[in-house]
């Protein structure tokens, strides 16, 4: 397929600091590629690069001529007099300086270049920009296009910053965190968007599920260098290991070869100025590969905990809304030991507002939240990160304790407890103006945890934390021994951590779900088909009787032959298309598959998904017959 892009041997460093040497890949037409790293490794540096918004040391990036690039920045910039619908024509693209330019001759009154300006907005379709863009933004609940920018929340933002990139309809779209600020449903729709889609796209997002179901190929950029999977995040995490597994097997081997070296060169001193030397060039070489630590980035979260009682809190006759939003009417919970509950809901149902109330920082228009006397919580709030840009990463852990008890005798200083959290030596006595979005957020979980809570409140905790650092805290979660709360548009995350829902609906309405979010969308995708058919069926005309004439008792409408064939074949067909799409997952996720076979088996599942939905609804419309 046709390269769009080529890096080569591109290398970027700020000061002494080395984020990546020498890595090379590609992007060709259709290709979907995951960007993975550790925060600070370089991930928005190198797609800010890729962009021309950020220079490098060596290398070449090539683009093909012509091509067209949309960049979704992490913190999009507009300005703040344009109304919503002016920023998605700032875009800067050849459709947007064609619309301009339409509107400067139609102002102006020279028509002179009006015909050939009027071809290129019919080939471009030009015609259509606005429809789309109200379509786009209203798909991701942007819907007054009059609003100022300077009047959005940095969410809606983000939300308008991927409309227009999506808007523009380009050759291959580079995403940083698209999910960020993205609620359950809009990162469904975008995920099923992109699938259905024939762009080509690099992506850094933490969502794993975004992650498995959208792209194809992973690459990933591991102590300064770039590692290739051809395949989906679940292939990249099996090809990972066995990598890490081969690298630390020759650790060991180099580590068992050094000793021998070594006693050679203490007994040969002489040998040093002469014929030797290339075995005591290898001699070091070998050495500095010994000492090689294969740091997988754990994030060591063991602490230990405190004693929590059995009264934890209670919600009782609890009522907040906002002029006529409704947040809460009249919601009772009482909250039971080592309880593991996650938050959903779309933007602006109220999570964040019950989250707020229950720590005390809003109080409730009625009602009280009764919380035990042992509870201590451990509160990682949205906007929680407030440090002194100019202190040391040290200091702002010695401000809260200069060491930390993990129980059982053992006890860490606060600059070990910091190398736990992958801050290295020389990171903590770095500025925190210094460190990159995600690195802050891994600063702030840890002033959370050191302060050694039983329950645990988080709020949106997944964002801009790395893959690595979420696999942690997830397994810390898990045996976490007290209470939990998580609030998060993450599915993977929630899966894992937590064993049952409250689910904010809108207007007060709550439903109190027992499993994970998977569990959950499945029961909800049931309940939404069955509303949907009642409101259809409540729709349907209904003949009118005369009073006083007697309705006639009518048997229950039989199939007809016609129809019993087309549900006995529906019946046998249904589990034929479920079992090409299973087979098609798994082929797609083998890791095997070229591009072009890639390309053709998404497309194919994407038919398949709407095929199965399309049967299914005529077979319930049949067996409600039989």
């Amino acid at each position: 397929m046709a390269s769009l892009l080529q890096v080569d041997n591109l290398t970027k460093s700020f000061g002494d600091l080395v984020l990546f040497q020498n890595i090379s890949f590609g992007i060709a037409e259709g290709q979907r590629i995951g960007l993975i790293a550790k925060n600070g490794s370089g991930k928005t540096t190198l797609l800010n690069i890729l962009t021309g918004k950020e220079s490098y040391d060596e290398g070449a990036v090539v683009f093909r001529r012509d091509i067209k690039v949309a960049y979704l920045e992490q913190d999009p910039r507009y300005a703040e007099e344009l109304t919503v619908l002016e920023a998605c024509f700032q875009s800067g693209s050849e459709v947007t300086n064609l619309i301009a330019e339409y509107e400067h001759v139609m102002a102006s009154g020279d028509h002179a270049k009006m015909d050939a300006i009027l071809q290129q907005m019919d080939a471009l379709k030009a015609w259509d920009y606005e429809q789309r863009a109200k379509q786009i933004l209203s798909q991701l609940k942007i819907t007054n296009f009059d609003q100022k920018i300077s009047e959005l929340s940095g969410g809606q933002l983000k939300r308008v910053a991927l409309a227009n990139v999506l808007i523009t309809e380009p050759d291959l779209i580079i995403l940083d965190e698209p999910t960020n600020h993205l609620d359950l449903d809009m990162t469904e729709w975008l995920e099923e968007y992109l699938q259905r889609s024939r762009l080509s796209l690099l992506m850094v997002t933490h969502d794993r599920y975004f992650l498995d179901r959208v792209c194809s190929e992973i690459i990933e950029i591991d102590q300064k260098q770039l590692f290739q999977y051809k395949g989906n995040y679940s292939y990249y995490l099996e090809k990972r290991e066995e990598r890490i597994n081969t690298q630390n097997s020759e650790i060991d081997r180099a580590n068992n070869l050094l000793r021998k070296e070594l006693e050679w060169m203490r007994r040969q001193p002489q040998a040093r100025g002469t014929k030797a030397k290339s075995r005591i060039d290898a001699f070091y070489e070998l050495e500095k590969k010994a000492q090689q630590q294969r740091d997988a980035g754990n994030v060591q979260l063991q602490m230990k905990g405190s004693y929590i009682g059995n009264k934890i809190f209670e919600a009782k006759h609890i009522y907040k809304s906002f002029d006529d939003i409704k947040i809460l009417e009249d919601f009772n919970y009482i909250f039971a030991r080592y309880e593991k509950m996650g938050i959903v809901g779309n933007n602006g149902t109220g999570k964040s507002t019950f989250i707020k109330m229950l720590m005390g920082e809003v109080a409730p228009d009625k009602g009280e939240f009764d919380v035990g006397e042992t509870v201590n919580f451990g509160y990682y709030s949205q906007d929680g990160l407030k440090f002194d840009e100019q202190m040391k990463v040290i200091d702002v852990v010695q401000n809260i304790a200069e060491v930390i008890d993990l129980g059982n005798g053992n006890k860490l200083t606060a600059s070990q407890f910091l190398q736990h959290f992958l801050f290295a030596p020389e990171k903590q006595h770095s500025y925190v103006y210094k460190l990159s979005g995600g690195e802050k957020r891994r600063l702030y979980l840890c002033t959370v945890l050191i302060k050694n809570p039983n329950f645990l409140v988080l709020d949106e905790p997944t964002n801009d934390l790395d893959i690595v650092t979420l696999n942690i805290l997830e397994e810390y979660l898990q045996s976490f021994k007290g209470c939990v709360i998580v609030v998060s548009h993450d599915r993977y995350f929630m899966d894992k951590v937590v064993d049952h829902l409250l689910a904010f609906r809108g207007n007060a309405q709550i439903k109190d779900f027992p499993g994970n979010y998977s569990q959950y969308r499945e029961w909800k995708e049931v309940q939404d088909m069955l509303e949907k058919e009642a409101i259809a069926a409540a729709a349907k005309p209904k003949d009118v009787k005369p009073k006083n004439e007697a309705t006639p008792k009518t048997e229950k409408k039989k199939l007809s032959y016609k129809e019993k064939r087309e549900f006995e074949e529906l019946d046998e067909l249904i589990p034929k298309l479920e079992s090409e799409k299973a087979l098609l997952e798994t082929e797609l996720s083998s890791g095997t598959l070229s591009t072009d076979d890639l390309l053709s088996k998404s497309n194919r599942i994407s038919e398949l998904i709407d095929e199965i939905d399309e049967k299914t609804l005529r077979w319930l419309e049949l067996s409600e017959l039989m």
